[in-house]
């Protein structure tokens, strides 16, 4: 059940404070002061939702008090409706210098007056609604970057790991997002895109360094071992919801369109299209690095042998996109 909104009624003159508790007290929580300084105390110990102020009051007037409102952090923000006598147009203005938000006169109408803090109270709350959502997508920002450096720190420790294909994963992943956004891919599924192609081989951190640094050929044992990494990279991140719709690359980037490829032997667009965009990239990018078992072919080889595998290793269709890229840029 939703909280009553709190109201402080701050005035020396006991018939208004009667009037006020009979007309507000069905909708609001009421606390009732006689003097500005008592008021201005209470203020600080409830923080009300909203403030009735008198004007000529003994101590400290309702100017005083609304100006040591204003100054305090913790009220500042309060919405502040004076009841005064003071009808003259010198007085409001020194009530809204002071920081007054609304103003009632004596004697006032009950109507009226209960209008007033109703569309006051309403309007402070959907502003308070505005700040918590404000808030919460701040934390969401905040998160996702968390996010995100974590993501990098493992990519990061990957490269360290192995040297030979060091800065693979952050161009990959930017052409990947690239021919991704020329298909007309929605941002949101771009940043899946994003964050699924710097993971792609985040799995090998569970494949030895006997393996994976090994300079020759692999045996048929050690292939073995090498090709649970995208199994390894989806037992460790599915159960991060966060990260679960960015799995597609790295647990499926080494499936082939004839069905040839591991770990699951997916065919022709069963295969995920993010990983099916990935690995023509990822293909591309190795061809054209330098490996301590050969030299870096020349783009007009890789782009032939990226034809050759068309129908193949790649989705023939993505093939003929992709090279259009290239020729274009």
């Amino acid at each position: 059940m939703e909280t009553q909104p709190s109201i402080l009624v701050i005035d020396d003159e006991v018939v208004i404070r009667d009037t006020l508790e009979m007309l507000l007290s069905n909708e609001y929580r009421l606390y009732f002061a006689e003097n500005g300084v008592d008021g201005f105390s209470l203020a600080l110990q409830m923080q009300p939702d909203i403030m009735l102020l008198d004007v000529m009051m003994p101590r400290m007037d309702g100017f005083e008090v609304c100006q040591r409102v204003r100054a305090t952090p913790i009220l500042a923000d309060m919405p502040i409706i004076m009841i005064t006598a003071l009808d003259d147009r010198e007085s409001r203005l020194k009530g809204l210098r002071a920081g007054a938000d609304d103003f009632i006169s004596k004697p006032f109408d009950s109507l009226e007056l209960l209008a007033r803090v109703q569309t006051i109270t309403r309007l402070n709350r959907y502003r308070h609604l505005v700040e918590q959502r404000n808030q919460l997508e701040q934390a969401h920002r905040d998160l996702l970057s968390s996010y995100t450096k974590t993501i990098e720190g493992w990519v990061h420790a990957l490269d360290l790991r192995d040297k030979e294909t060091e800065g693979h994963s952050q161009r990959v992943t930017q052409m990947t997002v690239e021919f991704a956004r020329s298909l007309g891919v929605s941002q949101e599924k771009l940043e899946d895109i994003r964050i699924g192609a710097l993971l792609h081989d985040v799995g090998k951190l569970g494949v030895p360094d006997a393996i994976l640094l090994k300079p020759g050929k692999l045996t048929p044992e050690e292939w073995e071992v090498m090709h649970k990494h995208p199994e390894h990279a989806y037992k460790w991140l599915a159960s991060i919801d966060f990260l679960l719709p960015a799995l597609d690359i790295p647990y499926c980037h080494h499936e082939k369109w004839d069905g040839s490829g591991y770990p699951r032997g997916l065919s022709g667009e069963d295969i995920p299209l993010a990983a099916r965009l990935f690995t023509i990239v990822d293909v591309w990018d190795a061809c054209r690095s330098n490996r301590l078992y050969r030299a870096a072919m020349p783009e007009s080889e890789v782009l032939e042998y990226l034809r050759a595998e068309s129908g193949k290793h790649f989705d023939p269709s993505l093939v003929d996109t992709f090279i259009s890229l290239q020729h274009a840029t």
